[in-house]
């Protein structure tokens, strides 16, 4: 490595670790605010340091990217505003060697973000949803949110504004136990407390409505003691796509297609007993019953390409906005610095904006949402290439 290479790699690689710590502070307060929470609530430290272990390194996906955008940015633009971009042209000094090296230390950063999405951040799925059901049967209430609906019990849900210690306040109940009647049930507060697998409200300033099948109109009552049945037990956690590492995902993918061929034979055959074999193939392809069956296998293994494509699409978004970044940055002068980081900014949301709307043509199986999510890395990529041949 060249001297003028070295002292432009430094300076890159010295902005992007105190960028990288910057952004990485920003971006994990919502779970450090979290973790806060559940250490006032008295959740163990164990649960605590579980959440945390598997909540920060999904916050690499975003901030490596930024970050290495951010020191592209600052580093050629200064290098282009104090002279040193038009001294090393004047010395024959080649500007891709120059970017040479934070192209590949970028393209490093993609590999290792690559494997960050396939495996890391999957298992912190896994890991926070079973670590979820685990704090309900551990803790009870305790790390419930107040100020939205609580699912977590079978045939009731829970809202409630506030909370102090085993006091809940301005509480809902929403009942199902009943088949022939939805309950309602309103309380000013009140008591938790466990016994077994059953979670116990003593509820003051009750109102409950109806009070049953045969009793359609309201009842107030000053006291009353709710039992939850079985509200604690726990419950067996059925994986998603975003919770399969690569290896899984990329079985989930073959398994669907293999599926849908068994299928489409199966069913070929059966309609080929009942029909004319010369007319059997012309049928079965109008068959209402195999498209719907086609059309959900496909749908199905549709999401999974979707979902694996987007953890690369996010990795290569390092190597894309130091590509974009370094051209931007040696064409903005000292008083386009402003300027400049606002375009290159504008770079990233337009990234990330359009990998969320393919993301939201998913259901739309026929337009290849899995191909199109590539859009904005081959955009950028056309984009680097035209402003670096600009000043080579």
């Amino acid at each position: 490595m060249k001297t003028i290479e070295r002292y432009v790699f430094s300076s890159f690689l010295a902005s992007f670790l105190l960028s990288t710590l910057v952004l990485t502070f920003v971006l994990t307060i919502g779970l450090l605010a979290q973790i806060v929470g559940f250490m006032l609530d008295g959740v163990s430290a164990s649960l605590i340091g579980k959440f945390a272990l598997v909540g920060f390194p999904e916050t690499l996906q975003w901030t490596i990217p930024l970050s290495l955008l951010v020191s592209s940015v600052l580093v050629f633009s200064r290098l282009s505003a104090d002279g040193e971009i038009a001294a090393m042209r004047a010395c024959g000094v080649n500007l891709l060697s120059v970017m040479r090296y934070p192209a590949l230390f970028a393209l490093f950063c993609s590999v290792f973000a690559a494997w960050v999405n396939n495996e890391i951040v999957p298992r912190g799925h896994e890991v926070r949803r079973s670590l979820k059901s685990s704090v309900s049967v551990a803790t009870g209430l305790d790390v419930l949110e107040p100020g939205r609906w609580i699912d977590d019990f079978p045939k009731v849900k829970i809202y409630f504004g506030s909370k102090e210690g085993a006091w809940l306040h301005d509480l809902i109940v929403m009942d199902y136990s009943n088949p022939k009647v939805d309950r309602m049930i309103r309380a000013s507060k009140a008591l938790v407390t466990g016994e077994g697998r059953d979670v116990t409200l003593d509820l003051y300033g009750m109102t409950v409505d109806p009070l049953d099948e045969n009793h359609p109109g309201m009842m107030r009552i000053g006291r009353y003691s709710y039992v939850v049945k079985d509200a604690l037990q726990e419950k067996e956690y059925r994986k998603k796509f975003k919770d399969l590492d690569f290896r899984e995902l990329a079985g989930a993918i073959a398994d669907s297609s293999a599926q849908e061929k068994t299928a489409m034979e199966r069913l070929f055959e059966l309609k080929k007993d009942e029909w004319e074999p010369s007319r059997a193939k012309a049928e079965f392809a109008a068959d209402p019953e195999a498209k719907s069956l086609r059309r959900e296998i496909r749908k199905t293994r549709s999401k999974a390409k979707v979902e694996l494509s987007k953890r690369f699409v996010y990795a290569m978004a390092s190597l894309c906005f130091v590509l974009v970044g370094m051209p931007l940055g040696i064409k903005a002068q000292r008083r386009e610095s402003t300027a400049g980081m606002a375009i290159s900014l504008l770079v990233a949301m337009s990234y990330y904006l359009v990998v969320l709307l393919m993301l939201s043509l998913q259901k739309n199986y026929s337009m290849h949402p899995e191909i199109c999510i590539w859009t904005p890395a081959v955009a950028c990529f056309a984009l680097a290439a035209c402003l670096t041949r600009k000043h080579l």
